[in-house]
């Protein structure tokens, strides 16, 4: 299998562990990354300029992953999201497509059929899938209690196209359970991180983050799994300021499945950048030895 990694801004400028940790597990599992030079942001900043500003940036990342003839592996779950509603805006409406085609002509980029997206939970559980996962763990998580994080934008809006159920998402819980960790349901599972209120509503976005983390802390777990870099940044990176937003003590494992499934695999913390990690990662690793 060959697949192209789109980090987005997020993993690119700050959440580094999200792509060093896919690359190196991908590679354990034989999956090749191909490189595409040339990306760019997905176009979300854009979103409320002009349509054909973003939906432009959007399609001129996928007609390079598209020339590469390989699916797109996204990191973010805005940037998943973003990438389908540019499809779909174009494919309801020729004279968009054909704006966009004209842009991407002037630039010498090919034609968009065929450009495939992935989200992580997608290659993970669909293509690579769960059993071959589970026959490839050496180091099985075994005692562990991890709350899942599929993260909104991955399952919402049902109009546009979701990666899971969208009221009762269970891939990453599959996922998660596979390398022999427990996952069990969780009332606040649905609920939003914060990230996308970030740069209007500071604290709002904190708030959300930190009730998020304290209700997990409070059920009992012993971690929280995310799939996107935006949601990680949120309740790892900004566990500390959450913390102080709502008045409460935070103090809560988290990490990428990405690096959870490496540490399963065998490799080692650094390997998958988990000293990168703001949370207090060091508690879950030392319960798992």
């Amino acid at each position: 299998m060959k697949v192209a990694i789109f980090p987005g801004c997020v993993a690119a400028t700050e959440q580094y562990a999200c792509e060093l940790a896919t690359r190196e597990v991908l590679r354990e599992l034989g999956v090749e990354v191909v490189e595409v030079p040339g990306f760019s942001c997905c176009g979300w900043p854009l979103q409320n300029v002009g349509t054909v500003s973003w939906v432009y940036l959007a399609a001129r990342n996928l007609a390079l992953a598209a020339e590469k003839g390989v699916p797109l592996v996204t990191l973010c779950n805005v940037c998943n999201r973003l990438f389908y509603e540019a499809k779909s805006l174009m494919a309801g409406s020729p004279e968009l497509r054909e704006k966009i085609s004209a842009l991407l002509r002037e630039e010498g980029r090919g034609p968009l059929d065929g450009a495939e997206i992935l989200h992580p939970l997608e290659l993970f559980h669909d293509r690579i899938g769960v059993e071959e996962i589970r026959r490839r763990v050496r180091k099985p998580l075994k005692g562990l209690k991890l709350a899942a994080h599929t993260g909104c934008q991955a399952i919402r809006p049902r109009k546009l196209r979701t990666i899971d159920d969208s009221e009762h998402p269970q891939k990453l819980v599959r996922l998660v359970e596979a390398l022999g960790a427990q996952s069990p349901h969780y009332p606040e599972a649905l609920d939003c991180c914060g990230a996308y209120l970030f740069y209007t509503r500071k604290d709002a976005s904190l708030t959300l983050a930190g009730e998020k983390v304290e209700a997990v802390q409070n059920w009992g777990y012993d971690g929280l799994v995310t799939v996107c870099s935006s949601g990680h940044r949120m309740l790892d990176g900004k566990q500390d300021a959450a913390a102080t937003t709502i008045g409460k003590a935070l103090n809560l494992p988290v990490v990428y499945y990405s690096q959870l499934l490496g540490l399963a695999l065998g490799l080692s913390p650094e390997r998958l950048g988990l000293q990168l990690n703001r949370s207090p990662v060091k508690n879950l690793m030392g319960k798992i030895g």
